[in-house]
């Protein structure tokens, strides 16, 4: 065996082996950009689709493969592991933990998800078409009426609530277990307090979804009516088990962002994060009323009107604690020594935008305005401000942010403003016009669409272009720190503070040693 064989071997045994936290974490942040260009490639197809009205580009049912796979994607391909791959790198660096708690464990974790993924694109090369019935699989579609590759979906669901589940013990028992002994729960970061409610938001909701696939398969295949109303079911009991996790999922997908916000924003005014100790309540107040508000989705169903007003008045409830938070940003920026580089810009674009989609979240709520707005695309630009412009962008933020510290290399100033200020515009003229297609009665998941629909599709479709280009130059940006970036600093940045920004950049591969 030559030289250069062993280094191959050697390099691919180190990647695949792993117990190592920045290695694992690299995987999950690699893994979930792969992800995030798979989806934006399917987000470009449906808007292809959706620049001018009758079926010119795609065939409808693949139009709904592509609707349903590029949810599914986003939410389990790109947001989530990108947060997982950011708790990996960062939670042990902040507490100062030589490693995760569960190294071999943490290496599993991760390599689960390459399979789960793999099975779920095959979906789209099997015969008898992909899953065609949205990210939310309502049944009967999803089970009288499901494709046979229904049944990979259920299984590479089954494999990802597997690892987000082995995640979220991992971290929570590194927190718990691993803290320098100086730390207490009251002197931990915010982006820590985050993950560590996230991870307990995973252990509850993941078992749910879990339980209500496995129905599916049952109702599929071994006779049962758990949802078929033929045979004494309900469909509306799925919605129900769903939404039970759904919801949770939503915050999920949003608290580990809220975390990467209260870091960012106190480095870049130079000052301490204002109101540390609200910022933990509200994040635990949002957590646990994200588990009693599932119901909100189902104002149609039929729901008697007294549960419909309990659920309409939960979901309002929500805004106090999330509103507690962006004013404690507000007042941390207020009077500070603020500096404009771009993981700052992301987190201004964070608070301004994300409240957008607050607000088109508190409209929801209302039961008599929900009538209206279901299913059209009011609630599709609702969802995308949440998770584009809250989770995504605090994501960017933190690669922004951190990557000095991973890499040892400064990126490159000019091209992260260029690719903050062509989305920031990007996302607003893709998702902004969306309210009024919805107000003006356009239904969501349709290929097709009325005449007088056009203008705003059309806008809509070539913002989306834009945004889905603008990812090349963060894409290209990443790439060019790694191999030419300026050399980091320790300290990295100016006003950072907490333990991570005490070693030496990059982060030595072992860190803290026990």
């Amino acid at each position: 065996m030559t030289q250069n064989h062993k280094s191959m071997l050697a390099l691919i045994s180190r990647w695949l082996f792993t117990t190592n936290h920045k290695d694992i974490g690299t995987l999950y942040l690699i893994l979930s950009g792969i992800m995030f260009f798979i989806g934006g490639i399917m987000a470009m197809m449906i808007r292809i689709q959706l620049y001018r009205p009758g079926i010119t580009f795609i065939d409808p049912n693949f139009y709904n493969q592509l609707v349903t796979l590029h949810g599914l994607i986003m939410i389990f391909g790109a947001i989530m592991p990108a947060f997982v791959g950011l708790a990996n790198w960062m939670i042990p660096l902040m507490i100062g933990a030589p490693d995760m708690a569960l190294p071999r464990l943490n290496n599993w974790s991760f390599w689960i998800l390459p399979f789960a993924f793999l099975i779920l694109l095959s979906t789209l090369f099997l015969p008898g078409a992909a899953p065609n019935f949205g990210w939310t699989m309502y049944t009967p579609l999803s089970t009288t009426y499901g494709p046979p590759s229904t049944d990979f979906l259920i299984a590479a669901i089954h494999l990802l609530g597997i690892s987000s589940i082995i995640g979220a013990i991992n971290i929570i028992a590194t927190i718990i277990n691993l803290r320098t002994p100086s730390m207490t729960y009251m002197k931990m970061p915010l982006f820590v307090w985050s993950w560590f409610i996230t991870a307990f938001l995973l252990i509850i909701a993941m078992p749910v979804l879990a339980g209500v696939v496995t129905m599916m398969l049952f109702d599929r295949h071994f006779g049962t009516s758990f949802f078929n109303a033929a045979g004494g079911g309900d469909p509306v009991l799925y919605q129900h088990l769903f939404w039970f996790f759904g919801h949770p999922e939503v915050y999920i997908m949003i608290l580990p962002g809220f975390g990467i916000i209260s870091e960012i924003i106190p480095t870049f005014s130079r000052k301490k994060i204002f109101g540390y100790t609200f910022m933990v309540l509200a994040i635990a107040s949002i957590a646990f009323l994200s588990f009693i508000v599932w119901a909100h989705h189902m104002f149609t169903t039929g729901m008697a009107l007294s549960a419909q007003i309990i659920f309409m008045y939960t979901t309002m409830l929500i805004a106090v604690p999330t509103g507690v938070k962006v004013f404690n940003w507000v007042a941390t920026l207020f009077r500070g020594a603020i500096t404009f580089e771009t993981p700052m810009l992301f987190a201004i674009a964070f608070v301004i935008l994300f409240s957008i989609g607050g607000f088109s979240g508190l409209m929801l709520a209302v039961v008599p305005a929900d009538y209206q707005y279901q299913d059209t695309y009011f609630v599709v630009a609702h969802f995308h401000y949440v998770l584009v412009t809250g989770a995504l962008f605090s994501i960017m933020a933190a690669i922004y942010y951190w990557l000095p510290k991973w890499t040892g290399h400064y990126y490159n100033e000019t091209l992260g403003q260029l690719h903050f200020w062509i989305t920031v515009v990007a996302v607003n003229v893709t998702f902004f016009p969306m309210h009024f297609l919805g107000l003006a009665g356009m239904p969501r998941r349709i290929a097709d669409y009325p005449l007088q629909y056009t203008d705003f599709n059309q806008i809509i479709s070539i913002g989306a272009f834009v945004l889905g280009l603008a990812q090349i130059i963060f894409l290209y940006n990443i790439i060019r720190t790694i191999f030419y970036g300026k050399k980091a600093t320790s300290r990295v940045w100016e006003g950072a503070q907490g333990l991570e920004w005490s070693i030496a950049s990059p982060a030595p591969y072992h860190t803290f040693q026990t």
